[in-house]
């Protein structure tokens, strides 16, 4: 199993939207990132854990669990000329970008980021790093534990 960090904006969707939608479930779109791309393309796994963090907003933090609920497949935003996510480059045939379908299990209280960086265990946590702006990152077995048993 693997586990993740998904940033979302809470104004756009937050944990609280995913828990009150259908099968409390959503689509993970709009990603526009070679890297956080090739996360959900080729390392992500139905089942595998996520940490819900909201970004972006006044006080960003892991707000929930949650877990990737499909297999990737094409980012149907990348086509459509009148979404925001539009990419002109993108061919059917050869789809530039993906989504994965994430399940919202549960709200945890807020871990903000500030505590999160205070966490001796987290030092090398990818979120942690100087000028990481991914939204999606890997988090590690050892993190998941010290995050879900001691903060969560």
């Amino acid at each position: 199993m693997n586990y993740w960090l998904m940033k979302s904006e809470p104004d756009e969707c937050s944990i609280d939207d995913v828990l009150a939608a259908p099968g409390q479930k959503t689509v993970w779109s709009g990603v526009r990132n070679y890297t956080a791309r090739n996360f959900m393309r080729d390392k992500m796994r139905i089942g595998d854990g996520v940490f819900f963090y909201h970004s972006s907003c006044p006080q960003p933090g892991i707000a929930g669990i949650a877990e990737v609920a499909s297999a990737p497949y094409p980012d149907a935003s990348q086509f459509d000329k009148k979404s925001p996510y539009y990419d002109p480059g993108a061919k059917k045939a050869e789809p530039r970008w993906v989504n994965v379908d994430v399940r919202a299990l549960r709200k945890t209280r807020l871990v903000p980021l500030a505590e999160l960086r205070q966490q001796k265990p987290l030092v090398k946590m990818i979120l942690l790093r100087p000028g990481n702006r991914l939204s999606i990152t890997p988090v590690s077995a050892a993190e998941w534990e010290y995050i879900t048993d001691r903060l969560i």
